[in-house]
C-alpha cells in the first residue's frame, strides 16, 4: 500500500450532512484512497498534520463568471483562497462557449459582458483575444488544457447561442425562423452530449449591450419568445440537465409561464431550474415573498417540479463608481450616464449639466417620499419598485478625495455642505472647501447635491449601499431553507461593484453560529447537494472521490467578519482595480486533485502552474 499523501487528525465533514468525525484521509493519484482513524504514516510519501482543523469537501460556487478570469489567471486565486474548488460558469446567458465570435460589426464578449457584469472593456478584450475556438466542444477541450486550480463546469449561454445562429444584430431585432430555432436546439443537444451542465438565460431588465449602435438594446436572450424557450428547454428536459434563468421582472406573465416549465405534471418530465434570486430587498419585501411562494408551489408533489432559487449569504452591498452601478441601469435617466464610455467623463458632465435632466432627476428622487398617494404608501410598506436607494443616509462613501468623508454617509457630506453655506469658516479642510465652492451656494436639495457631486468627482465618488439582505436572521432562514439553494455569489463579475468571493465562508459562519449540526448541514448545501443537482462528480469526502479538500480553522471562522474582509486591490493581470475578499486565517489549506494549492497564508508552487482542476462534464 502506497499513498501520495495523508492528512491526519482533522475533523472530517464529508458532505453528507452527518456529524463530523476525526479521520485520516489518504490520497493517491488525485483521488481519496482511504479513510480511517489511524492510517499508517509510513505508507505515504507525505504526511500533513491538520490537528484542530475541520476538513470539508472543496466548496462549490454555483453562480460565477470566472470563465473570463480562467483565460487570464487560470489559478482562479480569488475563489480558491476561500476553499472553493469548483465553479459554475456561463451564467446569465453569456460566456465563452463559441469563442470570441468577433466579426466586422460585432464584438459580443465585450458587448454583452461590459454592462451586464460591470467589467471594463480592456479586460474583456484581453479575454476575447484568447478565445480562439469557435464551438462548444473545442471550448471544453480548451478548458482541459489550462493549468486550472479549480474545476470549471460550463453552461451553454443562450445570448451567445442566438448570436452564433442569427448574428448579433438580427438576434436583437427579429424573431428566429423555425430553422434557426431548430439549429439552436441542435447545438444545445450536441453541447449536452459534450457534458455541458445545461443552458443559461436571463430576463433581468437591467442588462444592456455596451457597444454602439446598440447601447439602448438588451442582451439577445431577452428577445426570445416563450416558444423558443420551450423548444430549448425540451432538450434540457430530455437529458435531465439544468436551466439557469433570471426572471423577467417586467414581464410577469411570461415569468410565470417559464417557471411552470419545471413541472413534470404539465410537461411529462421534470425540468431542473435554478433561478436568481431569493433576496430580502430593502425596497420591496414582495421579492422575497414571491421567491418563497414559487419555491413552495413548484416543488409540490402535485406539480412535480425541481425548482431551486438561489440565495446570497451576505448583505447585498453594491459599490458604485460615481453612477456606474449594476442597479443604476433600472433608471432610464441614469442609463444615459452609463451608456457613455467608462473613461468619457466629459460626456457624463454634459448630461449632468442639462437643466431638464436635473429637474427630471429631482422629481424621480422625491417620488413617493411624501404626500397622500399610492407611491408614498408603497414606500412606507417596503413595496417600492425601485432598485436604487434614494436616501443619502443609506449611501456610504468608500473612497473620495475628502478624507473626512470616507466611511461616512452622503447625508453627512450634505450636512457639511449646508453648514458651509451658512458659515464657510467652519470648513477648514482644503479639499472639502474646494468641492463646496465648485458646487456653489444654490444647491436646492439633497438630489441636486448628489448630482453636483457626480459632476465634480465622477468615478472618484466611490460609494456603497445595501440593496437587500439587511436582516441577518432573514438571511439565515433563506440559507437554511430546503427549497432554496445557497449561491448567487457572482464571483468574477462586477469587478468594482461587488465582492462575494467569500460567500461560501459566510454561509458556513452563519451556520456555525447555530451549532455544529447546522454547520454540517450547511457543508452539505455547499458541496454534495449542488453537485447532485447539477450532476457533477464532486462535493464528497469518500473513497474514490476527487481529492478536492478544504481545511478551515473553526475558531477563526466563528469570529470572521465578511464585511470587514473587502479590499480594493490592483490586479496586474487585469490592469485595473478590483474588489476582493481577504479571509486570512479562516481557510488553512486547499487541495485540488490531491495537491495543496493554498497553505493558509499564500499559494503554493502548484497553484496555476499545472492542470489540477478539471473541465467538469455531466455524465
Amino acid at each position: 500500500m502506497s499513498w501520495d499523501l495523508i492528512v491526519k487528525n482533522a475533523k472530517v465533514f464529508d458532505g453528507s450532512g452527518g456529524p463530523g468525525r476525526h479521520l485520516d484521509v489518504a490520497v493517491q493519484n488525485g483521488r481519496i484512497a482511504a479513510l480511517g482513524e489511524h492510517l499508517p504514516e509510513d505508507s505515504a510519501a507525505q504526511v500533513e498534520d491538520a490537528g484542530g482543523q475541520w476538513m470539508l469537501p472543496g466548496l462549490l460556487d454555483i453562480h460565477t463568471h470566472e470563465d473570463l478570469e480562467a483565460e487570464l489567471d487560470p489559478g482562479l486565486p480569488e475563489v480558491v483562497r476561500h476553499g472553493t474548488t469548483s465553479v459554475v460558469v456561463g451564467n446569465c446567458s453569456i460566456g465563452l462557449a463559441f469563442g470570441a465570435q468577433r466579426k466586422a460589426d460585432q464584438d459580443p464578449i465585450v458587448d454583452c459582458f461590459a454592462r451586464v457584469e460591470n467589467i471594463p472593456k480592456p479586460v474583456l478584450r484581453k479575454a476575447a483575444d484568447k478565445a480562439t475556438w469557435d464551438n462548444p466542444a473545442d471550448y471544453m477541450r480548451h478548458l482541459e488544457s489550462l493549468p486550472l486550480s479549480a474545476n470549471v463546469a460550463p453552461f451553454l449561454p443562450h445570448s451567445m447561442l442566438r448570436i452564433e445562429v442569427m448574428g448579433l444584430q438580427d438576434s436583437i431585432t427579429r424573431d428566429p425562423t423555425p430553422a434557426e430555432v431548430d439549429r439552436m436546439a441542435g447545438i444545445l443537444e450536441e453541447s449536452l452530449q459534450e457534458g455541458y451542465l445545461g443552458m443559461s438565460t436571463d430576463g433581468l431588465p437591467l442588462h444592456f449591450l455596451a457597444n454602439q449602435p446598440n447601447v439602448k438594446k438588451r442582451i439577445p436572450t431577452q428577445y426570445a419568445q416563450f416558444s423558443e424557450y420551450k423548444s430549448l428547454t425540451d432538450v434540457l428536459r430530455k437529458y435531465d440537465r439544468v436551466w439557469q434563468m433570471t426572471p423577467a421582472t417586467d414581464r410577469g406573465k411570461l415569468t410565470v409561464k417559464l417557471f411552470m416549465l419545471t413541472s413534470g405534471l404539465l410537461y411529462g418530465k421534470t425540468l431542473k431550474i435554478t433561478a436568481l434570486a431569493a433576496l430580502d430587498s430593502a425596497n420591496n419585501r414582495q421579492g422575497k415573498l414571491r421567491a418563497l411562494f414559487f419555491a413552495h408551489l413548484l416543488n409540490t408533489p402535485l406539480l412535480k417540479g425541481n425548482f431551486k432559487m438561489q440565495c446570497l449569504s451576505a448583505p447585498f452591498r453594491i459599490y458604485s463608481e460615481g453612477i456606474v452601478s449594476p442597479l443604476a441601469e433600472a433608471s432610464p435617466l441614469l442609463r444615459r450616464l452609463i451608456e457613455t464610455e467608462l473613461d468619457d467623463v466629459e460626456a457624463r458632465r454634459r448630461i449632468l449639466s442639462e437643466p431638464q435632466f436635473v429637474e427630471e432627476f429631482r422629481q424621480m428622487w422625491q417620488r413617493g417620499k411624501s404626500g397622500f398617494n399610492i407611491r408614498h404608501l408603497r414606500r412606507r410598506l417596503r413595496m417600492e419598485r425601485e432598485f436604487l436607494s434614494r436616501d443619502l443616509n443609506d449611501m456610504h462613501l468608500f473612497r473620495v478625495p475628502v478624507e473626512g468623508w470616507v466611511g461616512e454617509s452622503l447625508y453627512f457630506a450634505y450636512q457639511r455642505y449646508l453648514s458651509w453655506v451658512e458659515q464657510p469658516e467652519r470648513i477648514t479642510d482644503p479639499e472639502e472647501r474646494q468641492v463646496f465652492e465648485a458646487l456653489g451656494r444654490n444647491v436646492r436639495d439633497d438630489a441636486e447635491f448628489f448630482l453636483k457631486l457626480l459632476h465634480h468627482y465622477d468615478r472618484e465618488l466611490y460609494w456603497h449601499y445595501v440593496n437587500a439582505n439587511k436582516n441577518p436572521n432573514v438571511v439565515k432562514k433563506l440559507l437554511l431553507h430546503p427549497k432554496l439553494m445557497p449561491g448567487f455569489n457572482d464571483s468574477g463579475a462586477h469587478v468594482t461593484n461587488m465582492a462575494f468571493f467569500d460567500g461560501n465562508l459566510r454561509a458556513l459562519k452563519i451556520a456555525l453560529e447555530e451549532d455544529e449540526a447546522t454547520f454540517s448541514y450547511m457543508v452539505k448545501r455547499l458541496t454534495r447537494e449542488p453537485a447532485e443537482f447539477f450532476g457533477l462528480d464532486v462535493g464528497a469526502i469518500e473513497v474514490g472521490a476527487r481529492a478536492d479538500l478544504a481545511l478551515v480553522d473553526p475558531e477563526v471562522l466563528r469570529t470572521y467578519d465578511g464585511e470587514a474582509s473587502v479590499q480594493y486591490i490592483y490586479r496586474d493581470l487585469f490592469e485595473c482595480h478590483q474588489l476582493v475578499n481577504r479571509s486570512q486565517g479562516v481557510v488553512t489549506g486547499v487541495y485540488v486533485g490531491g495537491h495543496k494549492v493554498w497553505d493558509g497564508q499564500q499559494f503554493t508552487e502548484h497553484h496555476g502552474n499545472q492542470p489540477l482542476g478539471q473541465a467538469l462534464r455531466v455524465g
